[in-house]
């Protein structure tokens, strides 16, 4: 336990990452509500919100609002409608993150706008240290890149990553060993990574809203009620224990699987074979390699060689196969919504996250 409590994790994470990424690109659309969308093919307003800078989300628009909606909330206002620029954000994000790596001693990247890092050693375990450490990443950011982004120490990686959510954005916040009880106790369940919808619901079942009110409960109830690795999960974080280190990994950037068609078609159901035939391969690629994905997209090659494509990102980290079918499926179908002439078909996922050792966070989002 001392070797642990001497661990000073930092969890950061880009304030409203691709919006903030377009009034960098254009600095006049920064004092307005700008809404980063993902179109779909049915016109200006089918798709979903993708991102939405603080102005916007005065007015209700969150992540994953139909643009619709999002536009109806906005209607009064000056408010700027963006697709989505991954290219763009990419670029944007390998640049702070070799900022960040070189501050730590060990760096794992989560996506394109978080990260964690250690840096037990350079602090020497002083958390203030580490305060004066996160202050000079953030004004590193700041100054190379002109992007705010929020810092959560703790001794930890869960507890970094509920602090790094607590003050933003631009947020610092340290949470010392001898006060993460403390800080965790009056917070709502679903503040603990990875507790989804059915978990969350079936704790109010069990008059449990708060995480102090979750520490109470003995491990066999918890473990009666959500299954072994489920329950010592919730029975842990409900503590702030978490002894997962941070893992360096060699970046993998996405993975994919294409193929040509038996025939030049333009009907999708002639298609759906080999779409799950492509999402079973992808799926044990993903699985065997101990990642999972953020982002989905389908390619196809028209007969004509041109290329179209679509992509779609995920509220949440998935590793599941059904959600990579099912969100391809839709994609090849607003792609095919015209009937183009395909000769080839691909699926890949994007946004990887390693999964390893996660298991029991994974099991949780629902």
């Amino acid at each position: 336990m001392n070797s642990i409590k001497k661990r000073v994790i930092m969890h950061i994470d880009f304030d409203y990452f691709y919006a903030q990424c377009e009034e960098l690109r254009n600095t006049s659309i920064k004092d307005k509500p700008v809404v980063v969308c993902v179109y779909s093919a049915r016109g200006n307003d089918a798709g979903a919100v993708s991102t939405a800078n603080y102005n916007a989300r005065r007015y209700g628009v969150k992540s994953g609002m139909p643009i619709r909606f999002a536009k109806q909330r906005l209607k009064y206002t000056n408010a700027i409608f963006l697709p989505v620029d991954h290219a763009y954000y990419d670029e944007i994000s390998n640049k702070a993150m070799e900022i960040i790596r070189s501050f730590a001693d060990k760096f794992e990247y989560v996506g394109d706008d978080e990260a964690y890092i250690d840096v037990s050693n350079t602090t020497n375990g002083d958390f203030d240290k580490a305060r004066e450490l996160a202050l000079i990443i953030k004004n590193e950011i700041r100054r190379v890149l002109h992007l705010s982004i929020s810092i959560g120490v703790a001794p930890n990686k869960l507890i970094a990553k509920i602090a790094s959510g607590y003050q933003k954005p631009d947020g610092l916040t340290i949470v010392k060993p001898s006060e993460v009880n403390n800080f965790i106790a009056d917070m709502n369940v679903d503040a603990i990574v990875g507790i989804g919808k059915k978990t969350r619901e079936r704790l109010i079942e069990m008059n449990i809203r708060t995480i102090k009110e979750l520490a109470k409960l003995d491990v066999y109830t918890l473990m009666n009620e959500f299954g072994r690795k489920n329950g010592i999960y919730l029975y842990n974080s409900s503590r702030g224990i978490d002894e997962e280190e941070v893992k360096e990994e060699q970046t993998v950037t996405q993975f994919s699987k294409i193929i040509t068609l038996k025939e030049d078609k333009n009907d999708i159901n002639y298609m759906i074979n080999d779409l799950n035939y492509l999402t079973n391969e992808l799926h044990k690629i993903i699985v065997n390699n101990g990642y999972s994905f953020r982002n989905v997209g389908v390619i196809v090659v028209l007969n004509d060689l041109n290329i179209r494509s679509k992509s779609k990102s995920l509220k949440r980290i998935s590793n599941s196969n059904e959600d990579l079918y099912n969100i391809a499926k839709t994609l090849l179908e607003d792609i095919m919504s015209d009937k183009p002439i395909v000769r080839r078909l691909g699926v890949k996922v994007s946004e990887l996250v390693s999964s390893k050792g996660q298991d029991t966070l994974l099991k949780f989002i629902r």
